[in-house]
């Protein structure tokens, strides 16, 4: 499971709301199933991509995550690579 809120983050990454130590526990249970929407470092929303195999989504300050988690930023600018 994703969890809704980053650990570094400051914004729930479903809703975009701020993480104020509830945890969002709605977010959480649906995001089981969703990809990200919102950027948890910016609350930018992101360009998400759903694909049979997982899911990308691109927040572009902060470049693109993975269904796996991999973050695939380089430089400060969010250029990605793919």
């Amino acid at each position: 499971m994703t969890n809704a809120t980053s650990p570094t983050g400051l914004w729930c990454d479903r809703c975009g709301e701020p993480v104020d130590g509830g945890g969002h526990p709605a977010c959480q249970v649906a995001r089981e199933l969703e990809p990200p929407r919102f950027c948890p470092r910016c609350r930018r929303r992101m360009k998400v991509q759903v694909l049979p195999s997982g899911w990308s989504a691109t927040c572009v300050e902060h470049g693109t995550q993975g269904t796996h988690g991999t973050d695939r930023t380089h430089g400060t600018h969010g250029t990605t690579q793919g």
